[in-house]
């Protein structure tokens, strides 16, 4: 595609193994797909501290979170995959979200974003995809409407990594589309 958006891709989750890590490299593969051009970040190479007022006064904004910002901006468009803790996002998302609002510049406004979501529960981790995409609206961009979740993730993959459920995996490609088609439209250039 000779104008492909640019997609900066993320989990919340820290772990190696994480159900979320690979529901991710499946939409990163389908966003590729559909035409978008991909960078996939591993949060753990920007570790943050927890975000505290007096922190930020005293020592400022921290690097990390200043190459994050700087990532975001080079972006059109960003696709999170939101683990699910006790109902919730997990710290490591929040975290970076707010270190990475607390700069001069506003990162996340006009960006374009999608939000997925796997667990080994039946929900599938809707609760944390819903509050992951209210806090990207509020954060001004435009997110990607409709919910892609993995429930039961931790049978939902083949041994080289695929979903084995066809509906999961038209589900993703259909949202990777969306993505890319709305990016085209929205993202700030």
């Amino acid at each position: 595609m000779a104008n492909s958006p640019r997609i900066l891709a993320f989990s919340g989750s820290a772990r190696k193994a994480s159900l979320n890590r690979q529901f991710l490299a499946v939409a990163v593969q389908a966003v590729r797909e559909a035409g978008g051009e991909v960078t996939l970040l591993d949060l753990n190479d920007y570790e943050l501290p927890l975000y505290h007022g007096d922190l930020e006064e005293a020592e400022g904004l921290p690097a990390n979170a200043q190459k994050l910002i700087g990532l975001i901006m080079q972006h059109d468009a960003l696709l999170i995959a939101s683990p699910e803790y006790n109902s919730m996002i997990t710290p490591l998302l929040k975290n970076t979200i707010d270190w990475c609002t607390r700069g001069d510049d506003d990162p996340f406004e006009g960006r374009v974003a999608a939000v997925i979501s796997a667990s080994p529960g039946a929900l599938g981790g809707i609760r944390s995809l819903q509050l992951a995409q209210q806090l990207l609206l509020k954060l001004g961009c435009h997110v990607v409407p409709g919910q892609t979740m993995l429930p039961h993730a931790n049978k939902a993959f083949d041994a080289a990594g695929r979903l084995v459920d066809e509906r999961t995996a038209k589900s993703v490609q259909a949202l990777a589309a969306k993505l890319v088609q709305t990016a085209l439209r929205l993202a700030p250039r």
